[in-house]
């Protein structure tokens, strides 16, 4: 799938070609979780030359309970965890003094708890020194940034610090004037807080600009970013205080209904979200104009973006308010082709995919394929006796992006050892010709070896770890979003031999395929 960000025209179809899967936070570095800096240059680099042509990354949003991505505090902002004090230092916004103090943490796990208040000191001392000399560049850079985003930034940056304020508790337990947006009292809010504000728009302004330079590095070394959106967006957030109008809400603003999914392989009482459902009537008559505005957001931080949990948009799993699990709840219409034939009018073409696991039922087939959009199979679920028809690599149609796994998923190593049944390892054995010593290669060979355009591997699967690195435990809320990769995950050993697999099976950027040629 190609973006063209200069004149606008997109091709909708991949090519042949692989990515690897790892969010930023999970970069190596010296600040305590992974951020837009020389180690994320270095990452671009690394793919590059493993003839890697897309790097998959997590919402790039500011992250909401447990760290998670997908339970945002809005939808339009980006995380400010993510810049890199480095850059900063570079640009004449921090000086070295300002990180002699950096405590140590640990290069393996994201410590949240002390590496967000480290960082936001930072990025405050930061703010300190722009504001008593402002580099002539960087404030013309603001002043547009503002501009350009007025239609949300306002929102965010008070949402942000009226939450900062609040010691981040749930708007809902704000005062009712604050809560349900007076005015008024929002107004004189704002004017005994501006200095507050103003520095929650510079910190979004400063993701928004480191993030921008790291994406033309990699477009210029041929990586394209292949991005990420959940279809539901957290109760706590810019997004529902100040829109509370586009959801089902009483009058308090408490949902009076909530998303989640039925029983599935991932959890026998299924998947209580928790976030509050869409008043799709409302947005259909104006447009869709906030679904497109969301969709234009993801799309100037990706080159094509992954629709999380797309059935929902055909029916969604609806679950009374206060209940305690998912399983007593009903399927309901989603918005359907409507959102996306208003989001192809405003927007042009689809650049996305559909994330089409779970319960798949025939409107959700139909909706994927009358937008022609890829969907998804995931090897791990390929040799359960009853997804085999859909997950098997000989069943795989082209428009395609096969994964080894996800961040939802156990690593492949994991998985095998810890959750795969005696059944599913002896027919992976037969099927795969292999026995399962390096069963994470088995699988990324398998992947690649798919007619599926796009193959994806989550790096810890390159790297064969185990299940103390997975990225997620759905269901689950602590100990998640916190693996980091170290130096020697970076190596050429591993880069050489992904990308003699991508040569192989002609997958590798930048190579034209040849059997008489050596590649390997």
């Amino acid at each position: 799938m190609e973006n063209d960000a200069h004149n606008g025209a997109r091709d909708v179809r991949f090519k042949r070609a692989f990515g690897v899967l790892l969010h930023p936070t999970s970069l190596p570095g010296g600040f305590g979780i992974g951020d837009l800096g020389p180690a994320a240059y270095r990452y671009v680099d690394w793919l590059a030359r493993a003839g890697a042509s897309w790097w998959q990354v997590l919402p790039l949003n500011p992250p909401g309970p447990g760290w998670s991505p997908y339970a945002a505090t809005s939808t339009f902002a980006g995380n400010s965890l993510l810049v890199s004090p480095e850059r900063l230092l570079q640009e004449g916004l921090l000086q070295a003094s300002d990180l002699a103090d950096a405590p140590a943490l640990s290069p393996y796990t994201v410590e949240y708890e002390t590496a967000a208040p480290y960082k936001t000191e930072l990025l405050r001392r930061a703010w300190a020194r722009f504001g008593s000399c402002p580099p002539a560049a960087i404030e013309h850079a603001l002043g547009c940034f503002q501009s350009e985003n007025a239609s949300w930034l306002p929102d965010a940056a008070l949402f942000a610090a009226l939450a900062r304020a609040h010691g981040g508790a749930p708007w809902h337990t704000w005062s009712e004037e604050l809560a349900l947006r007076e005015q008024g009292a929002l107004a004189r809010w704002r004017s005994r807080h501006e200095h507050d504000v103003r520095f929650e728009e510079f910190c979004l302004f400063l993701f928004a600009r480191q993030w921008h330079e790291l994406r033309g590095y990699a477009r210029e070394r041929g990586v394209r970013i292949l991005g990420d959106i959940p279809i539901c967006v957290a109760d706590n957030s810019a997004d529902v205080w100040a829109h509370r109008e586009l959801f089902r809400l009483d009058r308090a603003g408490r949902a009076t209904a909530v998303a989640g999914v039925p029983p599935d392989y991932f959890s026998a009482t299924g998947q209580l979200w928790g976030n509050p459902l869409y008043d799709w009537q409302t947005l259909a008559a104006s447009g869709f104009a906030w679904w497109i505005a969301r969709l234009r957001a993801a799309l100037a931080l990706a080159d094509v973006v992954r629709l999380d949990h797309f059935r929902g948009f055909a029916a969604y799993w609806e679950v009374p308010a206060g209940a305690k699990d998912a399983v007593k709840g009903r399927w309901v219409p989603g918005p359907g082709r409507a959102l996306f034939d208003a989001a192809r009018a405003a927007l042009g073409d689809l650049p996305f995919v559909a994330e089409d696991l779970g319960v798949i039922t025939d409107d959700v087939i139909a909706l994927r394929d009358g937008l022609e959009l890829p969907g998804m199979a995931v090897l791990q679920f390929a040799f359960a006796p009853s997804l085999r028809s859909a997950f098997l690599p000989h069943r795989h149609p082209r428009d395609l992006v096969v994964y080894t796994g996800t961040h939802d998923n156990n690593t492949t190593v994991g998985w095998y050892l810890a959750e795969a049944t005696e059944a599913e390892r002896d027919f992976l054995h037969r099927y795969l010709g292999c026995d399962g010593n390096e069963i994470h290669w088995d699988l990324i060979r398998a992947a690649f070896a798919s007619v599926a355009d796009l193959a994806v591997v989550p790096h810890q699967d390159i790297a064969g770890l185990g299940s103390d690195c997975r990225m997620n435990t759905p269901a689950t809320v602590e100990g998640n979003w916190r693996f980091r990769i170290t130096e020697w995950m970076l190596g050429d050993p591993l880069r050489d031999r992904l990308a003699g697999l991508a040569w192989l099976y002609g997958r590798r950027a930048g190579v034209e395929h040849d059997a008489g040629a050596d590649g390997i």
